[in-house]
Parts: C-alpha cells; sequence; structure tokens
C-alpha cells in the first residue's frame, strides 16, 4: 500500500484520488482474505464487483470507482492488462435533480452566518461546487471584470463563471480579512499555503503570497497528509455542509437537499432566463452536454405554458 501511495503521488493525482483508490484496494484484498493483489487478476475482480453490486447494492458510480481504483493498480501500478471483465453492473435509476426555488435558497442563505453565508450565496450564484467554493485563492476572482476563474475543478479542469455584483462589496471585505490573518501568520513564522502540482518548487516564494492564500482560509493550523507540513488550508468543506443541512432543516423545506443543490438551482435559473444549454454546459465546466440536458426536465411545466384539464 504505501508503494501503491508513492505511485500515485508520483503522477500528482488529487489527494481524495488517493485515499480512495487506496481505499477500494484495501476493501479488494480483505474480501480476498488478504491475498496478495499479484497472485489473482481478472477472476477476483470480477467477484468483488459482482459482490459489491448484488449482494452490497451499491450505487452505480460506487461500483465504476471501484473499478476504475482495480483497473489503475493492475494496469498502470502493477503493468498487468486486464480486460474482457463479465459481471453485473449496478443499476442506475435516471434521476431528476432536486432544486431549490428562489425563495426557499434566499432562505437557507439568509439563515447562515459570516463564512457559511458567503461561501452558500457563491453556490448559488455561481454555479460552484462545495468543493470548488472552499478552495478558490485570492487570485481567482476578478472583482472589476466581474468573473471568477475555477482552477481546481473536477477533473482538473479550468473554467470561467459569473461572480454575483451584489457579493463584491462582501468579497472585498473578504480579501481584507485574509489579508490580515495572513500577516499575522507570517508574523508568527507560518503563512505557506499549499501549491498544487511542481508550483512550489517552479516558484519558492510564491506560497507565501497574499494571491495565492485561500479566500476562504480555515481557523487554525493543520498538518499537510504528503508533505508533513503545518499550514493553514482552507475552510472544510463538511463544515458547511453541515451548517447547510441545519439551515435546510431549520428552514422547514422537506427536501433531499444539500450543498449541492445549490449549484442545480443556479443551472435552473439560468434555463428558465432563457440562456442556451451550451452556454450553461461551459459555466457549469460539463464535458458532455447530455449532462446539461437533464436540466430540462427540471423547469417546471408551467413554464413551458403546459395547463392541466382540470385548470
Amino acid at each position: 500500500m504505501d508503494r501503491l501511495r508513492l505511485f500515485i503521488r508520483a503522477r500528482h493525482l488529487a489527494y481524495k484520488t488517493e485515499k480512495t483508490y487506496c481505499y477500494w484496494v484495501l476493501r479488494f484484498i480483505r474480501f480476498h482474505k488478504r491475498k496478495n493483489p499479484v497472485d489473482m487478476g481478472a477472476l477476483e475482480i470480477e467477484q468483488f464487483l459482482e459482490y459489491l453490486s448484488t449482494q452490497r447494492n451499491v450505487a452505480a458510480n460506487t461500483q465504476k470507482t471501484a473499478l476504475n481504483a482495480l483497473i489503475f493498480m493492475y494496469q498502470q501500478f502493477l503493468g498487468v492488462e486486464i480486460s474482457q471483465l463479465r459481471f453485473t453492473y449496478a443499476t442506475k435509476p435516471r434521476q431528476i435533480p432536486t432544486v431549490f426555488s428562489h425563495a426557499e435558497a434566499s432562505a437557507v442563505i439568509g439563515a447562515l452566518r459570516g463564512t457559511h453565508h458567503l461561501l452558500a450565496s457563491l453556490m448559488y450564484g455561481s454555479g460552484l461546487r462545495v468543493s470548488e467554493a472552499t478552495r478558490l485563492r485570492i487570485q481567482d476572482l476578478e472583482l472589476k471584470l466581474g468573473f471568477i476563474m475555477v482552477r481546481e475543478a473536477k477533473g482538473a479542469k479550468t473554467r470561467r463563471t459569473l461572480l454575483p455584483k451584489t457579493l463584491r462589496t462582501c468579497l472585498a471585505h473578504q480579501f481584507d480579512m485574509v489579508a490580515a490573518l495572513h500577516n499575522r501568520d507570517l508574523s508568527e513564522g507560518y503563512g505557506s499555503v499549499y501549491l498544487p502540482d511542481a508550483l512550489a518548487r517552479k516558484y519558492p516564494s510564491a506560497s507565501t503570497d497574499l494571491a495565492w492564500q485561500y479566500l476562504f482560509p480555515a481557523q487554525c493550523y493543520s498538518r499537510d497528509p504528503r508533505s508533513g507540513i503545518d499550514r493553514r488550508h482552507h475552510v472544510g468543506e463538511q463544515q458547511i455542509q453541515r451548517a447547510v443541512r441545519k439551515a435546510i432543516r431549520n428552514q422547514g423545506i422537506l427536501k433531499k437537499a444539500g450543498c449541492h443543490t445549490f449549484r442545480h438551482s443556479f443551472a435552473t435559473r439560468l434555463l428558465e432566463q432563457g440562456v442556451d444549454l451550451r452556454n450553461i454546459q461551459e459555466i457549469l465546466g460539463h464535458t458532455d452536454i447530455a449532462t446539461t440536458q437533464i436540466y430540462t426536465h427540471v423547469v417546471g411545466l408551467h413554464e413551458r405554458g403546459i395547463i392541466s384539464p382540470v385548470d
């Protein structure tokens, strides 16, 4: 497992990917009574995936993640070619995303305070995922030009999205807060922030520049699990997720909703305004426009001018 982790890190994969792949490889090994993966192959992979589908009833994406982890281990790490796997695929029923009405989204955001309020406003106003919102850096926001550059997005893609005009004053105050906190960290011998890929080696002083600091820094220092360096990271995703779930519950909104519901609601509002799917796809960062088309099913029938015969 240690060699596998080093192999993953040498390819500059995300830390979340490292944890996920190692988790599924360990489950695979334990499922086969701690047998060495070198002594196993396609048959054992099929048995494990079949077990996940038929006995554990996992979601299709969960089974797909497990498959990706095992194929990565065998084909890239061990150099063993795996092909023609035969197993039962977990079914993935088509689901329409849950969205907030504008009144519901405003009520949830209004129930939040401080950093949580600003983060939720960005998720709803800019269509950001919770991971993208928490990882924003000072240099990613163009207040004068009115856009946000999302750099650490899903799939290592970069895109531009809207920056709501109503948030510019709050974001300017957030800049000032981060600058004051960064100066205090520097005076205490800290102030270095994590830089992706090899930027820390290419630009040795960039980690202490204000432009690279997180827009929503954590309240305390933490140890980087890869480098072992104590530094101030960004606010945790789970923290904002818990706060949003509590706000939804307190507002009496009876929907299966969370932080990602703001992103669905953002796309739905754009569609209701008449924005074409191609622009929405670009703003959301979808690779396939078929993913964006699901929002056409979210827009209510009354927006299409269809009236019930009873009415």
